[in-house]
């Protein structure tokens, strides 16, 4: 058997797809992001299943989507069985440095060993003990975790979350990530194959690069916000409360995004990407140690976001909602084993795909539980299709997503969002209730709803039915609609 790689996994937090300078953001500056797209594969329409951290990284990472798993929002899931305890299962060895934010947050989660960084500003301690790694070396260098900024700065909602880093740069939580990362892959001596997760809290808000970051981006100069001046009428009143719950909310993410004018919006986005470089030049250095210990040559890297950001689009800021400003993210996955040529890829993906993927690369089963795809045929190119369509949930809302559509459906309410991508690529026309439209939506609708049914019918089985030693149940579905019984004879049933 050919020696099996090792697989790094890089995540930031709330990284828009329109970020990377190599994807085209010619007012990013991204160059160690982009030193993946170069001899990498580029996922451009790369969508997460949850719009919010918790839901995205609890179906990424356990394989299932919310509607099998229970988590919509800050539920716990670190009871339920990931795909990184099948890669331990078969012979890697697995850490985690940084965030991954299981609840409770001190669980294993298959990982033979990790290193715990949550949220810059969480003041809750996420049913840890104590306060995680990171806040614990601000202690030991004493300081304290920047928390409760919104009740000793009464200017705070008004700053938009734009406050450079107040402290030396090394006690940055980004930089704890990476230091402790570089520090843990030149003391890593283990023969075994390694599975690395370096999740970063960047760049989720508070928008905090250091000042000489933020000097380098000229708010005059970037990109505005689309639909800014979206009064939300024709939506659900839904997105109306979210905005408005965030201009008074008891916690550091107070915004005041209702009395939003232009010239603010620009500074956060100012930030925003000020932190996304500054994430960028922490990822270069954990590339470079790898590269440096000797493991970069036998590694594959993937680097992913767990969801978006709205940043003033329709007059909105951080998550919550199925807007492609949310749901769609970098997706880069670079085999540094070989010298292939960059390829770019339009194809709808998911990130529940990633598990299926990383265990085929690792040469173990792939559990049936997992409702993703593996990008293999894709990687070698033996594809280029891959879903027909591309689902998401969170807090009372599901999305289906295809190449020329968007449906999203408001649990208990008649209004919901519906979107001609192709006329439409900024979704700022809700069609939900025009008559010419309401035919297709409601194709799309049953399209959804049969989707639910089946995957809650099939996926729903690891809860009652018993796995065999590879954790296989009778059952096999996939999302795109495919399912078939599971056996010596693998067969799929097309829908």
């Amino acid at each position: 058997m050919p020696k099996r790689p090792n697989i790094i996994l890089i995540m930031t937090d709330q990284q828009r797809a329109d970020t990377v300078a190599a994807h085209g953001a010619s007012h990013m500056h991204t160059p160690h992001i982009d030193s993946l797209v170069d001899g990498g594969i580029s996922f451009h329409q790369a969508h997460c299943p949850g719009a919010t951290c918790t839901p995205s990284r609890a179906a990424i990472f356990t394989g299932m989507f919310a509607h099998n798993t229970g988590t919509y929002s800050f539920n716990n899931w670190g009871h339920q069985r990931t795909w990184v305890q099948d890669l331990a299962d078969h012979g890697y060895y697995c850490a985690n440095i940084g965030k991954m934010h299981f609840q409770p947050r001190d669980v294993t989660g298959g990982f033979h060993e990790r290193i715990i960084v949550e949220n810059p500003t969480s003041t809750g301690n996420w049913g840890g003990n104590g306060d995680d790694d990171w806040g614990k070396f601000l202690a030991f260098n004493d300081q304290e975790r920047p928390n409760y900024r919104h009740l000793s700065d009464p200017d705070w909602q008004n700053k938009y979350q734009c406050v450079p880093w107040h402290l030396d740069e090394h006690l940055h939580s980004d930089v704890f990530t990476a230091d402790s990362a570089c520090s843990w892959i030149k003391q890593w001596k283990e023969e075994k194959p390694l599975f690395l997760q370096v999740g970063f809290p960047g760049p989720h808000e508070p928008w905090d690069a250091p000042q000489r970051w933020v000097d380098r981006y000229d708010p005059n100069n970037l990109p505005e916000p689309v639909d800014f001046d979206n009064d939300l009428s024709d939506l659900p009143a839904q997105q109306t409360a979210i905005k408005n719950f965030h201009a008074t909310c008891d916690h550091e993410s107070r915004i005041d995004m209702p009395n939003a004018k232009p010239e603010d919006v620009q500074r956060m986005r100012q930030h925003y990407y000020a932190k996304i470089s500054y994430v960028d030049e922490q990822i270069g250095k954990v590339l470079d140690a790898l590269d440096q210990s000797g493991l970069l040559e036998n590694s594959i890297v993937l680097f992913t976001s767990d969801h978006g950001e709205m940043l003033g689009d329709h007059g909105m800021a951080y998550k919550w909602l199925m807007y492609d400003s949310i749901t769609r993210v970098p997706f880069i996955i670079k085999d540094f084993r070989s010298k292939a040529s960059s390829l770019s890829v339009d194809a709808l993906t998911s990130l529940m795909d990633i598990g299926p993927t990383v265990l085929e690369y690792a040469q173990c089963p792939v559990a049936t539980r997992l409702e993703g795809k593996s990008l293999k045929p894709i990687l070698t190119g033996n594809s280029t299709e891959n879903h027909n369509a591309v689902y998401c949930e969170d807090n009372y809302m599901v999305m289906r997503r295809t190449q020329t559509t968007k449906t999203v459906h408001y649990i208990g309410q008649n209004q919901g969002e519906f979107y001609d991508l192709v006329q439409d690529p900024t979704e700022s026309k809700n069609l939900w209730n025009d008559p010419t439209y309401s035919e297709l939506r409601d194709q799309e609708r049953l399209k959804l709803l049969d989707w639910l049914a089946t995957s809650s019918y099939f996926n729903g089985g690891h809860k009652t039915q018993s796995a065999d030693s590879n954790n296989h149940y009778p059952i096999r579905w996939h999302s795109d609609g495919n399912y078939g019984i599971h056996g010596d004879n693998y067969r799929f049933i097309q829908r």
